[in-house]
């Protein structure tokens, strides 16, 4: 496996995923796996965790057995304001938080309406990561996003979950997003979107993209555990002591 970095996965606690973080955990001593992320759904979705399931990470290890846990969401954008539905007692409970749209949250709209809310969601600082924007499901401005996210400093997902099972239809619009990304300056990062730990560190429909599109490694999050603890580190996050080391 190229990239040992995974920033997306989700947990039972968003209960249409089946995997524990013991799971996941195993997954990744097999895998080789470096760094992952736990980002389960924001408490808007229907089968979202309780908040107190955020606000209670601090009992979630940063590193087992040398294997580095950041303790994030995927956040829902909510409206045309790009608010989310990671408030601000969740958030300093959060090393990193993805936002992307849900039709139970935000039923799909007009590509000018998405493009708003997207933006305005990078615009408010919160957010590190969208998710899934070449959803089909939520067409958007492709270039005034990918400008908005070099402005704000925001990464942008390639979900390897998209070509899969979910989201049909994506992947046209993804190899746009990308690139774009490789030529306004964007900083990308694939995400597995694992809803079962066997899926953990699964890119490679998205690798074969960007490899495809010429797509510059070095703004690449998931080249290495430093790559993408550097990047929050940029966006104002406090250094993580025990991740020092990946």
């Amino acid at each position: 496996m190229p990239y040992l970095v995974d920033v997306h996965s989700h947990t039972v606690a968003s209960t249409h995923a089946y995997s524990t973080l013991h799971d996941y955990l195993a997954e990744a001593r097999q895998k080789g796996i470096r760094l992952f992320a736990t980002t389960d759904h924001g408490p808007a979705m229907a089968d979202a965790p309780h908040p107190w399931h955020f606000i209670n990470m601090k009992v979630v290890p940063r590193l087992v057995d040398g294997i580095g846990i950041l303790r994030g969401m995927e956040a829902n954008i909510k409206n045309l304001f790009g608010e989310t539905d990671c408030d601000e007692r969740l958030q300093g409970c959060l090393d990193i938080v993805l936002a992307g749209f849900h039709q139970p949250v935000f039923p799909p709209s007009c590509q000018e309406d998405h493009t708003r809310a997207m933006i305005n969601a990078m615009r408010g600082g919160v957010v590190d990561i969208i998710t899934h924007p070449g959803n089909p499901n939520f067409p958007i401005d492709m270039e005034a996003v990918v400008a908005a996210a070099v402005q704000f400093n925001v990464a942008l997902e390639i979900n390897n979950s998209s070509f899969l099972q979910s989201r049909v239809g994506s992947e046209s619009n993804c190899r746009r997003i990308a690139e774009l990304a490789r030529d306004l300056g964007a900083t990308l990062v694939l995400g597995s979107d694992a809803h079962i730990a066997f899926d953990l560190g699964n890119h490679a429909k998205g690798e074969a993209l960007l490899a495809a599109v010429g797509f510059p490694e070095e703004r690449l999050l998931n080249r290495s555990p430093r790559a993408l603890l550097d990047f929050l580190e940029s966006r104002g996050k406090p250094p993580i002591a025990e991740l020092a080391n990946l």
